[in-house]
Parts: C-alpha cells; structure tokens; sequence
C-alpha cells in the first residue's frame, strides 16, 4: 500500500496531471486517425489510377474499331473495282465475240451470194453465147464485188476503229479515275496513319508522364512509410525505455520496500526478544528475589524460634 502511494506521488509530480494510461490512449487515437487519413488519400489515388486505367482502354478500344471499319470500307472498295473490272472485261470480250460473229456472218452471207452468182453466172454462159457480154458482165460484177468487198472492209474497219478508240479513251478514264481514287484514299490512309502516329505519341508520352508520376508516388509514399516507421519505431522505442525505467524503478522500489519492511520486522522481532530477554531476567531476578525473601524469611522465623 505504501509502495503504491509513492508510486502514485511519483506518477504525478514526474507527468503532471496526465496519467501514462491517458496519454497512451490519446496517443493511440491520433496514430488512428492519421492512418486512417493516409489509407484514404491512397484509396482515392487507387481509384483515380482505376479510371484512367478505364479511360485508357476505351480509348484504344474506339481506335481499333476507327482502324478496322476504315480497313473494312477499303476492302470493300477494292472487291467493288474487282467486280467492275471483271464485269468490263467479260463485256468486252462479249462485244469482240459478237463483233467477230457478226463478221463471220456477213461473210457467209458473201460467200453464199457469191457461189449463187458464180452458179447463176456459169448457168448463164452456158445458156448464152454471148461471150463478150458476159466477160463484159463478170467484170462488171467482179467490179461490184470488190466495191462491195472494199465497202464492207472499210465500214468494218472504221466501226473496228471508233470501237477501238471508245475503248482506249474509257480505259483512259477508267484509268485515271482510279489513279485519282487511289490518291484520294493513299491520302486518306496517310492522314489517318498520322493522326494515329499522334495520338499514339501523345498517349506514350502521357504514358510516360503517368509512369513517372506514379514512381514519384511510390517513392514519397515510401519515404513517408520509412518515416513513419522510423518515428513509430523511436516514439515505440522510447515508450519501451520509459516503461523499462518505470519497471526498473518499480523493482527498486518494491526491493526498497521489502527491505524496509523486513527491517521493520527485524527490529521488531529483535525488540520482542530483548523484551522477552527483559521479561526472563526480570522473572528470574523477581523469583531470586522471592526465594531470597522467604529465605530470609525463614531464618528470621527460625532466628526467633530460637530466641
């Protein structure tokens, strides 16, 4: 009891009002709080990093859909020239084949009046005798033949030619047309590839700036974490030499106490035998005494007996 009102008395004249108990717990709730502050600021910086994160994919996400439907209209363009080539060339391939069997026809046609004069002909030399009239007649008529003939080959040539040029100057600007929409979507493809090129720059160096910060993040949050440690660590470690202290102190002082209290039983035991020491010799002065009285007593009686 008295070792704990010192201890007490100690207590308050070395902190004052303010108990280690009290002072503890105040200093246990403001740990809390501030790691209650920091856990919030680093969910807040985890949430921010989550939405850029979200960001980042949507947008890549709407460019490759850009890229794939531009790749898709330019495929689709080229399978329609394809199919208009192949449609132009079987249409001209028609248009010879007919051509061809049109000539073909006339010239059967030719050929058919030719062998029906020529029988008409020798028909008639054999039915007249007109030799002259009939040299005369058979030039004539191979005159016409070969006017005709000439005619025909010079029509045919002519329609084989305004053809052949139709074709050369359609082809001319079907050529063209295409060189141009070729440029057109060389163009458009190189426009896209250096918009791409930008936003893909952009989004590195972003990237980069990103990284970046969130190292220099990492990094204070470290620093911060070893600082706290550090000044936990010293605040843990001076509580500890401060409790060892007051252990220590409180050992002292219990040793103290049993000290003195064993020296107080010490000096009371030793006050108890020199009291009983007092009381033995008192008892055996008092009995010598007594046995000294009676024998004087008894020699006195005797003495007077005598007497």
């Amino acid at each position: 009891y008295l070792a704990r009102k010192f201890f007490y008395m100690w207590a308050k004249m070395t902190f004052g009002q303010v108990l280690p108990s009290k002072a503890r717990c105040f200093h246990d709730q403001k740990i809390l709080q501030k790691t209650f502050g920091q856990w919030r600021e680093w969910w807040t910086v985890g949430r921010e990093g989550k939405l850029s994160l979200r960001a980042e994919s949507h947008s890549r996400h709407l460019l490759c859909e850009l890229v794939f439907k531009a790749w898709r209209a330019f495929v689709c363009q080229q399978q329609e020239k394809r199919n208009k080539y192949c449609v132009a060339e079987s249409h001209a391939k028609k248009q010879k084949l007919l051509r061809t069997w049109q000539c073909w026809l006339v010239y059967v046609d030719v050929q058919r009046t030719k062998h029906g004069m020529q029988s008409v002909a020798l028909a008639f030399r054999e039915r007249s005798c007109l030799r002259i009239s009939w040299a005369v007649w058979r030039r004539q008529h191979n005159q016409k033949c070969t006017r005709h003939r000439m005619n025909i080959l010079a029509l045919q040539h002519w329609a084989q030619s305004l053809q052949f040029r139709a074709w050369l100057q359609w082809r001319e600007l079907y050529l063209y047309s295409q060189s141009e929409k070729q440029k057109e979507i060389r163009a458009v493809t190189h426009h896209q590839h250096w918009e791409l090129k930008r936003c893909m720059r952009a989004w590195l160096g972003y990237l980069i700036l990103h990284r970046v910060k969130k190292r220099q993040n990492e990094l204070a949050q470290e620093l911060h974490r070893s600082r706290m440690l550090r000044r936990y660590f010293s605040d843990w470690r001076l509580s500890w030499e401060c409790r060892r202290r007051i252990r220590a102190h409180q050992g002292d002082l219990e040793k103290q106490a049993s000290r003195i209290a064993l020296r107080r039983v010490f000096a009371h035991w030793k006050h108890y035998v020199v009291l009983c020491a007092e009381e033995t010799q008192r008892c055996e002065l008092a009995e010598e005494h007594y046995r000294h009285h009676l024998l004087v007593r008894a020699l006195l009686c005797v003495r007077w007996k005598g007497l």
